[in-house]
């Protein structure tokens, strides 16, 4: 009997931050040796985006797919499906992803796509979390890694990190201190699920 391989392929759209810290702790962690997982594949929807260099630098393969090449987000998913597909991906993780999947490609992934969401949810979906949480007045924050479905930002939650909402804090300095505590919990929590697949 063969060893289970449990593949991971990221999908980012931008500086790709999540993607190089799992990266970077399944290395550091061995889960190739102690799992079987690995990044195989890092995948972006917009070819100028600074992870792909990121990626190629930590020794991962890169694909562009850019959306702007298709006609509707069903033929882009179509073709990104068949990408990821290429690779038997055991998870599929996005990372700063900044597409909304169709209910297809995310039934095609049921409990093997998980998302990373800068809010403590079920709070502030969407956009612009950080300075709509300190407009609500909130005393906490955070982050929420999340199985993926087709209504936004509602699956199982994995995992989620607190950040305390500071007297003075602008959008972007909550941004920061919550993106120290994703790079930590990210990767945690997919280990955990790769454990129980």
């Amino acid at each position: 009997m063969t060893e289970k391989v449990n593949n991971i392929v990221v999908l980012i759209s931008g500086a790709g931050s999540n993607m190089a810290a799992l990266i970077k702790t399944a290395q550091q962690e061995n889960w190739d040796g102690l799992l079987g997982a690995r990044v195989v594949a890092v995948i972006s929807n917009k070819p100028g985006a600074e992870g792909l260099a990121l990626a190629q630098a930590l020794g991962v393969a890169t694909q562009v797919l850019d959306h702007k090449d298709f006609e509707s987000r069903a033929a882009f998913d179509a073709a990104l499906q068949t990408l990821i597909d290429a690779h038997q991906p055991a998870l599929v993780v996005l990372a700063g992803f900044m597409r909304i999947l169709t209910p297809d490609f995310v039934a095609h992934y049921a409990g093997r796509m998980v998302n990373i969401h800068p809010s403590l949810l079920p709070a502030f979906t969407g956009l612009n979390t950080h300075q709509r949480a300190i407009d609500a007045g909130c005393l906490e924050a955070g982050a929420t890694v999340h199985l993926v479905t087709a209504d936004l930002d509602h699956g199982q939650i994995l995992a989620q990190a607190v950040v305390t909402v500071l007297p003075g804090d602008s959008a972007e300095t909550l941004a920061d201190r919550v993106l120290v505590q994703e790079h930590l919990i990210y990767p945690q929590a997919i280990k955990a699920l790769l454990q129980l697949l």
